[in-house]
């Protein structure tokens, strides 16, 4: 995933866990976050409601190699971009990216 969005001229600063983007500088400067549904010790769904307790409303797009409809009904209630199953599809990416960019550039209505 890092090297898709590199590919696609963003800057990406990747993480080996939930609690390391947590513990990190970058919270209050991530324009987007994707993240993991299943990864050990915290979960992405986890990972989203603590930023959203915390006041971090960083838009977030969850990819998974297991679909679940409660999982992907929760990410989407709780305000994700979108809820992408691996392999994710490089267009898709893409538009979710510009989407959340283009937004927040105010670019976009």
């Amino acid at each position: 995933m890092t090297e898709m969005v590199e590919s696609f001229g963003y800057l990406v600063a990747a993480f080996s866990s939930a609690a390391e983007f947590l513990a990190s500088q970058l919270l209050d400067h991530s324009a987007c976050l994707i993240t993991d549904v299943r990864m050990p010790g915290m979960s992405g769904l986890d990972l989203h409601d603590q930023l959203i307790a915390s006041g971090y409303l960083i838009p977030t797009i969850f990819v998974t190699a297991f679909p679940d409809e409660r999982d992907r009904s929760r990410a989407m209630k709780s305000g994700a971009i979108a809820y992408l199953p691996k392999p994710c599809r490089r267009d898709d990416v893409l538009a979710h990216l510009k989407s959340v960019l283009a937004r927040r550039d105010g670019s976009e209505s």
